[in-house]
């Protein structure tokens, strides 16, 4: 038997430290070791080889690995180590090379033209967590040195002979590859070294303006959505205006037999939101789902952070355990089909090898191989940005082409719902599910994860998060940005310089500078001229483009704008800045708008519409102050009576009409809610009053403006007393839901917007305990819980509603108030169980149920309580509720 040492030629290797290794490899399974070496070289390990060769293979690895270890040693001896520091990396160069991946690596040298990866290297060490390397350990000039001396070793030594043979085998092997149009390397470390490179950060920078730099993982930060499924119909796209859909459906973005009955139409929104949503990763992981699926929702609802987490998940593997995981391909749609158009591809697997737009270049032939075994989860990007129909229509064909020519894989396609057909993947089994808003939980949990990896300074962070919690909690308004992943993550990044609740219209001009900022006009205009277009100038094009939109025939309402009117819009305003070639700029504005999704975006059908409603309302607020305050062409008379005066009765206005009172001096919003007090709004349910108290809210400093706020706050409480002058019966359902409507309406109201009032709290203890009207007792019950969790009595009174009151309905409020807020107080759970199984009403009973199934499904007697509630209860419905917690 050789002595592998001597002809490794470690004998002769004076003060070589790490020669124990080599000693325990000779002593293993080398000729596994060999095989995982060559891999690259010899595929599969052939079988029909002499002995003589084998040993020659072998006797190279050995050779190669002396090498190796000798250039660790020398980087290590360079950093100034001694002799007993580098013993104590024995054990991890041990687990090191004997890692498949880092042989893998430590054989390209072999091939024509290739050396050692260096951050592949790196990054297998720093895997699996071993002794950390000195700061100016250089892998790179390591693989360079080792590389040099395995030439050395080909060019030097008559024996290796067979090895050459290989190789040049191997080179006349790609060249025919080559001629053939196909790359050779299918890399996977280095694909998934790339995946880390292109998606493991949030790109953030662009959207702080403050210069501060931000280094988040996407891995970290990402907050997983629920879904449902769309089974029938896509209930958003009949939100649309009817005219607009019938553009739609003329332009070939929705299917011919579109109409549907009301009656239908009524019902399957019905089914869809009755649905339970489900974690998003839930649904993609779940085998029963099936092979296909399609994830559609609005823009910056988080599709492609989906996606490219989804991507992250194979990539973060630990590298082990990587070879067992269906290799994901994320592919960008819009990219790939410029790249057919190019013709740099034909179809998808000439895209993956030809690496256009795509993460790095990949094998065909070895993709085909490994496509036709299922071993990949493809996704597809964006078929929305795919925004020409014809070309829709060819990726579909693509999509549906590559589902048949591979079976096996499981294929996950993207999509906003505007314009998006569902028909023809539904045909070929695609499953459809829509992202939902983030939930409160979510929200919560983006927070914590957001300041926890942000921010480095422990009360700087609190601070910060608690400010940010505030804002969201208080205000319904940025609440209602909040559910959208981008604007929450906006938020986020705009609460580390400002104070968010205290000015809302100055948050809307943040967020649409941090947007407007994305808005590149400049590569535009460098094609026809050389003008400047600035973020005012956006600014003010934007401002005007909302006020066409609310003094169109559908208002605020339709959120839409065509596209010659756009344009014109567009032309006016360049030419009023002495932009000349106006027109030819307005064209490449609104072309750019077509691919890119900022705060305009195509909607399909030549019509154009604000991506988040948010934005329209703030640039239609600000184009009336801009009248009243900067033109001077509009009075504080026109502001009350043409503007307020006209759109106080309709609830689509309002968000508008509240953020022209926070733009304007607070002395003009004292006289417009004495303009509101003095309406009559019974027969629209006091909507005015309503309206007044939402617009006092928007006022910095309510002291200038006090006696009108109190002689509002009188009025929101007589509100809670209110009845109709004429007799009517308990079961006259419409009498009785108006007065409900009415007084609840009023207690929350007062609860919110005058939170900060010294005697709020009392008035709301005293209604919910003492009032005569069980509708106020439940509303200041759930507005004690939400404004006032941490006073000492809330919970206390909620406790004794619970079970004290009379009136059933309250005592289920409370209990809803109870595990909706005290979740984490221990006697909270052991106190719904007995309301499960003792309380007289059945409506009480199902309430504590869905409250322990909600809030409560870990604790051991949840189930058994739930059980025993659907088989015991005399009650079918509470039988029937328990039912429906178990199965969700």
């Amino acid at each position: 038997m050789l002595d592998w040492l001597v002809v490794w030629g470690v004998t002769n290797a004076f003060g070589f430290v790490f020669k124990t290794l080599l000693e325990k490899l000779a002593r293993e399974d080398l000729k596994k070791y060999t095989q995982n070496f060559f891999a690259q070289i010899l595929r599969n390990f052939p079988s029909d080889i002499g002995i003589r060769q084998k040993e020659r293979l072998e006797i190279v690895f050995g050779q190669a690995l002396k090498e190796f270890l000798l250039q660790v040693q020398q980087q290590l001896e360079d950093a100034e180590l001694s002799e007993a520091e580098l013993k104590q990396y024995i054990n991890s160069l041990q687990q090191f090379i004997h890692q498949e991946t880092t042989l893998l690596e430590l054989g390209k040298p072999f091939l024509p033209d290739a050396v050692p990866d260096a951050d592949t290297l790196a990054a297998i060490w720093d895997e699996l967590k071993l002794l950390p390397l000195p700061a100016d350990f250089s892998w790179q000039s390591l693989t360079r040195r080792y590389t040099k001396k395995i030439k050395a070793i080909l060019r030097e030594a008559d024996e290796l002979d067979f090895i050459l043979n290989v190789q040049n085998i191997a080179v006349i092997q790609q060249n025919i590859q080559e001629i053939a149009g196909i790359v050779p390397d299918f890399d996977l470390m280095r694909y998934r070294a790339e995946i880390q490179k292109a998606y493991g950060h949030l790109r953030l920078d662009s959207f702080d303006t403050s210069g501060y730099s931000y280094s988040l993982k996407l891995w970290n930060m990402f907050v997983a959505q629920n879904v449902r499924e769309v089974n029938e119909v896509l209930p958003q796209v009949y939100e649309l205006p009817k005219e607009h859909m019938e553009r739609l459906k003329r332009s070939g973005q929705l299917e011919e037999d579109f109409d549907i009955q009301p009656e239908i139409l009524e019902q399957y929104k019905k089914s869809y939101a009755q649905q339970s949503s489900r974690s998003v990763l839930e649904v993609i992981d779940e085998p029963q789902t099936g092979k296909y699926l399609v994830i559609l929702g609005d823009p910056g609802s988080g599709k492609s952070s989906l996606l490219q987490y989804l991507t992250l998940q194979w990539a973060e593997t630990p590298i082990q355990d990587i070879s067992s995981l269906p290799i994901p391909l994320l592919i960008e749609l819009r990219t790939y089909v410029r790249s057919r158009d190019n013709q740099e591809c034909r179809n998808f697997l000439e895209f993956f090898q030809q690496g256009s737009g795509f993460i790095c270049s990949l094998n065909q032939y070895q993709l085909d191989s490994l496509l036709k075994t299922g071993k990949a989860f493809v996704m597809f990007d964006g078929l929305d940005e795919v925004f020409e129909p014809s070309k829709r229509e060819e990726a579909i064909t693509d999509i549906i082409n590559f589902t048949h020519n591979y079976p096996l894989v499981r294929v996950l396609v993207t999509s906003r719902v505007i314009g998006y057909q569902p028909q023809r993947l539904r045909d070929i089994s695609f499953r459809h599910f829509m992202l939902q808003d983030l939930e409160r939980e979510q929200i919560q949990e983006f927070i914590n994860r957001w300041h926890n990896f942000a921010f480095s300074d422990l009360l700087e962070k609190q601070r910060k998060k608690e400010r940010l919690e505030r804002a969201i909690q208080d205000y319904p308004a940025i609440r209602q940005l909040a559910v959208n992943p981008l604007l929450l993550t906006m938020m986020a990044i705009l609460n580390r310089n400002q104070e968010l609740p205290r000015d809302r219209s100055e948050l809307y001009s943040q967020a649409s500078r941090v947007l407007l900022q994305q808005w590149d006009l400049e590569k535009l205009l460098i094609q026809v001229e050389s003008a400047t277009i600035d973020y005012k100038d956006k600014q003010e094009m934007l401002r005007q483009v909302a006020y066409r939109m609310q003094t169109s025939e559908k208002g605020l309402a339709g959120n839409l704008i065509n596209k010659d009117d756009l344009e014109k819009i567009l032309i006016e305003y360049l030419y009023s800045i002495e932009v000349h070639q106006g027109e030819k700029i307005a064209q490449l504005i609104i072309e750019q708008l077509r691919e890119r999704n900022f705060i305009l975006c195509f909607l399909g059908a030549d019509y154009y519409a604000f991506v988040h409603r948010t934005f329209l309302e703030y640039f239609c607020a600000w184009e009336f102050v801009w009248q009243f305050e900067k033109e001077r062409s509009i009075t504080i008379k026109n502001l009350k009576t043409e503007v307020f005066g006209k759109h106080w009765q309709d609830e689509t206005w309002h968000e508008v009409l509240r953020l022209i009172a926070g733009m304007i001096d607070a002395k003009f919003v004292g006289e417009i809610l004495d303009y509101l007090m003095v309406q009559d709004g019974e027969e629209e349910k006091f909507i005015n009053l309503f309206l007044a108290a939402k617009c006092l809210a928007e006022v910095r400093n309510r002291s200038v403006i006090a006696s009108v706020a109190n002689k509002l706050l009188e009025k929101l409480k007589d509100l809670t007393k209110y009845d109709l002058w004429y007799y009517y019966s308990f079961f006259d359902e419409e009498e009785t839901k108006l007065v409900q409507e009415v007084r609840t309406q009023a207690v929350a109201t007062v609860a919110v917007i005058w939170k900060d009032n010294s005697n709020t709290l009392h008035w709301l203890k005293d209604c919910a305990t003492a009032d005569d009207d069980g509708y106020v007792r439940g509303a200041a019950i759930e507005a004690l819980a939400s404004n006032f969790k941490d006073d000492p009595d809330t919970r206390s009174i909620l406790k004794d509603r619970a079970t004290a009151d009379k009136n059933g309905d309250v005592r289920g409020a409370a209990i809803e108030a109870l595990a909706s807020n005290f979740k984490d107080d221990p006697d909270t759970c052991s106190f719904l169980k007995d309301r499960a199984t003792a309380d007289y009403e059945e409506d009480v009973r199902g309430a504590a149920i869905q409250a322990l199934a909600s809030n409560f499904k870990d604790d051991p007697d949840t189930h058994s309580i739930l059980k025993d509630r659907a088989t015991a209860d005399y009650e079918e419905d509470v039988r029937g509720a328990a039912i429906q917690a178990l199965a969700s």
